[in-house]
Parts: C-alpha cells; sequence; structure tokens
C-alpha cells in the first residue's frame, strides 16, 4: 500500500484513536482535525501524525484544513444534545458531513470514508439515527466523491463507552450491597457488538479495495445479545450479582426522562427511542472484507475482569503493532 496523506476528523475519540495509530502504523501521514489541541497533544507521540488546530464546523476553515488529502475519513458522532430538539445531532451529523462532502469536492479528494451506525434510516424513531440517515443521503446522492458508509453495531473493545459504562453503573448500583437489581428500559433490545479492531480492519481494507467504493458496510460480531444479557454478563464479569429488570416502555420512558436530566446523561429520551430498533443485520460485510469477526466474550473478560490492569498495555500494543499483538498483551 502506498503511503497517502489522510485526514481524519473525530481521531481523538475511541474509534479515531484505534485508527490513527493503525494508519500511522501502516506507514500514512494522518492529519487529524479538533477544535482542542492541547488536550489531545499526547497523540502527537506517533511520527507523522499533525494534529491540526480546526473549528470543524466552519466550512472554510474545513475546506482549508483538508487540502493536499488523498483520503478524507469522518468519525464525528454525538449519542446526545444538548436540549430535545434534534438539532444538535443535525449539526453534528448531517450539516457537518455537508461541510465535509463539499471540501472534498473543492479540493478535488475522491476518498471519503463515512462512520453512520446500523440501522440508520428516515424514518427511524430517534433524532439519532435520522440524523445519520440523512448523512448517508447526503453522502450517496454527491458527485465526484468515491464514498464507503461504515454501519457498525456497538463497538466494543478497551476504553469503550459502552460495556465500560455498564460497569460503572452495576458498581455503582451494587456498592455496599451484595445484590442488587436493576432496573433498564427496552432489555430486550438486541445488539450484535462489534470488536474495535475488526472495525478497524474494515476501514484499513477499504482505503484500496475498490469493491467498497459506493457501499454501505454493515459491521457486525459474530454473536447477537439483549440489552439485559449484556448487563447481566458484564455483572458477572466483574464479579457483582445483579438482577436485570427489564422496565416497561411507561416505565422506561420515565427513567430516560430522568437519567437524561443527569451529567452525561446515563439514558437519554433520544437513546430510549433509538433502542426501538435491533442493531442487528444478517449480512457478511465484515467477512467478504476478509475479517473474521471477534466475539465479544473472548475480549471482555480481560479488560472489565479481574486481569485489567493489562489492558492499558494491550491499548499501547494495539497502536504500536496489530490485533494480534494486542490480543497477545491481553493474554499475559
Amino acid at each position: 500500500m502506498r503511503s497517502m496523506l489522510i485526514t481524519v476528523l473525530g481521531g481523538t475519540g475511541f474509534v479515531g484513536r484505534a485508527l490513527v495509530s493503525r494508519l500511522i502504523r501502516d506507514g500514512h501521514q494522518v492529519r487529524v482535525l479538533t477544535r482542542h489541541r492541547a488536550r489531545h497533544s499526547p497523540l502527537l507521540v506517533l511520527p507523522g501524525l499533525n494534529l491540526l488546530r480546526t473549528d470543524i464546523y466552519s466550512a472554510s476553515a474545513l475546506e482549508a484544513a483538508v487540502a493536499g488529502s488523498d483520503v478524507v475519513i469522518n468519525l464525528v458522532g454525538i449519542l446526545n444534545e444538548s436540549g430535545y430538539s434534534g438539532k444538535g445531532f443535525t449539526r453534528a451529523h448531517t450539516e457537518l458531513t455537508a461541510n465535509v462532502i463539499k471540501a472534498c469536492q473543492a479540493n478535488g479528494i475522491r476518498r471519503l470514508l463515512h462512520m453512520s451506525a446500523l440501522k440508520a434510516s428516515a424514518d427511524a424513531p430517534s433524532h439519532y439515527l435520522r440524523s445519520k440517515a440523512a448523512a448517508n443521503k447526503l453522502i450517496q446522492e454527491s458527485v465526484g466523491v468515491d464514498w464507503t458508509i461504515f454501519e457498525p453495531s456497538v463497538i466494543f473493545g478497551p476504553g469503550d463507552g459502552f460495556m465500560n459504562k455498564f460497569a460503572s453503573l452495576i458498581k455503582f448500583a451494587a456498592w455496599g450491597h451484595f445484590f442488587t437489581v436493576l432496573p433498564i428500559a427496552r432489555g430486550g433490545t438486541r445488539f450484535a457488538p462489534v470488536y474495535i479492531g475488526d472495525v478497524i480492519e474494515a476501514m484499513i481494507q477499504a482505503l484500496t479495495n475498490k469493491s467498497t467504493t459506493g457501499q454501505r458496510l454493515e459491521l457486525c460480531g459474530p454473536d447477537v445479545f439483549t440489552l439485559s444479557a449484556l448487563i447481566n454478563y458484564v455483572a458477572h464479569i466483574i464479579g457483582k450479582r445483579c438482577y436485570v429488570l427489564s422496565l416497561p416502555d411507561s416505565i422506561g420512558v420515565l427513567q430516560a426522562a430522568l437519567l437524561g436530566l443527569l451529567p452525561g446523561k446515563p439514558l437519554s429520551l433520544d437513546n430510549f427511542r433509538s433502542l426501538a430498533v435491533d442493531s442487528v443485520s444478517t449480512r457478511q460485510d465484515l467477512a467478504s472484507l476478509g475479517v473474521t469477526p471477534t466475539a465479544l466474550t473472548s475480549v471482555v473478560p480481560y479488560y472489565l475482569g479481574p486481569r485489567q490492569p493489562a489492558t492499558r498495555y494491550a491499548e499501547l500494543r494495539y497502536a504500536a503493532g496489530s490485533r494480534v499483538a494486542a490480543k497477545d498483551a491481553l493474554n499475559k
């Protein structure tokens, strides 16, 4: 693979850090756009990385920032917004994507990789999924752009915000108690959690695999879990006795409304609406790229269980080497 200049939006997040590390390891020059350069300065230890202070929501600033790139990758996404109108989701997902497309067109950049979400659709029940679908539509209708859209189920791995959130919630609820009951809205919603290493591998493959151009790739793990089953599994891994009580929607919506008022919004009304749709797929898009999906149960115990301190070493090994090296590190 020839060395390319790749500009990444959202390169400081969970997926972004893993992707940027892999791109650097593969010999590419990487430009990460951020409004808070000092906050993410640890990324500068990666050779060949340019952390460029940019207001990505400014069309003119974005156009200037991506100039000279061979590829643009947009990973920007939010799970919650300030308020309830959907404007925050529209700005982060749809309006930003429109500006990314224009910036690519203005600079003659043909290759665009875009992170969306599984089950994004115009008639989805949540602002999150509808705004993701609107962004997809803009990309699919764009002219002069060779795009690939990635639609993962929930992504897990060391440092994730999904399994770790459940672990924190269970520990908080069970503090000082031998056994606790944890009420959960829409516990029957199904997920096919996909490993971060597999998502990154799919994106790397797409850089050179021309068959992915003009494709929406659904990325899922090999196993399907209900939300309640995932929480029970996390409780088992962290050694807590927890009974998960799946609430009826009439009560679950009240729980979401109340939790949405807390700092960090552990669960918001828009999250609740997203949970009306199962995040699963019957397609085998990872396999079509030569990627064997990694089972959640083969990874999660090593970063949530008793051997948790090893996970930071695994993250470093992943950044420096490969997903195989990371798994070797987790097994030490």
